[in-house]
């Protein structure tokens, strides 16, 4: 018999999953949030809905959890009618949020000592590709739950790869969004400054695409920019903030100075600050822009022009 399979947080990364491990076979128990439409459309697909976490942990083998944070995965396992009570025996819970590995880590030594396996498997990927089961996941597993859980993550990924230590896949995750990140800061105060003299997003562009600086994030990246294509990448400046946030906080109980991470931080800190938090990254790009008293949006009518 194939693994039952539950599944929390059905937002732009956990509908496609859930509908992959569905579609390929999976008995799926999903639990829904705010907005019934991905819900709906699971059990239509021939998922049940769990009324509580509780209830999915009894329906369950392997439980996928992709929500925003440990906050909401800590209340998730531990609440009083969470999936710590409902657990049965192997059970195996899988955090696919961008996590506090400090946080991961405790719970894992937690639900060890209840018989529960605790992984992380952060992902890789846009929508887009969750829809398409082409994923990736940086998986922290025991070596003796990796034979389970690989095969059911190659149902909505195209490469699963384990980091040893449950908590390892949250930090690199962390290491690589700092990285991501760091870059959408860049690419906003250069095309702030360059339109400061005179230079539009066209003609920076002109000289980066194509060059060393470019890759597959300066691509989705300017193509809102040149675009104004907001589906391009589809990840909310309130998610990055609280990402920076998670990196401070590890960096800092490693004993490691990190400047250059406080100063991405802020950026995002700002525009959430400023009422911007459900925009998507790229969109840093425009507040940046308007911090300086320049438009963006004005560079690409008068390049058009």
């Amino acid at each position: 018999m194939p693994e039952r399979i539950g599944f929390i947080g059905l937002g732009f990364m956990g509908h496609g999953m859930a509908r992959n491990l569905v579609e390929k076979g999976h008995p799926l128990t999903v639990m829904g949030h705010r907005n019934r439409a991905p819900v709906d459309d699971l059990v239509k697909r021939g998922a049940a809905e769990a009324k509580s976490a509780a209830e999915l942990a009894r329906n369950s083998d392997i439980v996928f959890l992709c929500v925003t944070g440990s906050p909401e995965v800590e209340a998730l396992v531990r609440g009083p009618n969470g999936l710590k009570a409902g657990a049965g025996k192997d059970l195996v819970i899988v955090d696919c949020s961008t996590s506090d590995p400090n946080s991961t880590v405790a719970l894992a030594a937690e639900l060890k000592a209840a018989g529960i396996a605790f992984c992380d498997a952060p992902l890789g990927g846009t929508p887009a590709q969750a829809e398409e089961g082409k994923l990736s996941a940086m998986v922290g597993c025991d070596a003796a739950v990796w034979p389970r859980l690989e095969p059911v993550i190659l149902k909505w990924a195209a490469k699963a790869v384990r980091v040893v230590h449950t908590g390892d896949g949250h930090k690199m995750k962390l290491l690589m969004n700092f990285c991501a990140m760091g870059y959408a800061s860049i690419y906003s105060e250069a095309l702030a400054v360059g339109r400061k003299v005179g230079l539009s997003p066209q003609q920076i562009d002109s000289g980066l695409r194509g060059s060393r600086m470019d890759c597959g994030f300066y691509q989705t990246f300017f193509s809102y920019v040149l675009e104004g294509n907001r589906e391009a990448h589809k990840f909310t400046l309130n998610n990055a903030h609280k990402d920076m946030r998670y990196l401070a906080a590890m960096a800092e109980a490693a004993g490691v100075a990190n400047p250059v991470g406080g100063a991405v931080k802020n950026y995002y800190a700002m525009a959430v600050a400023g009422g911007r938090g459900e925009d998507f990254v790229p969109m840093l790009s425009d507040f940046v822009a308007r911090l300086n008293g320049v438009s963006l949006a004005d560079g690409r009518k008068q390049a058009a022009e």
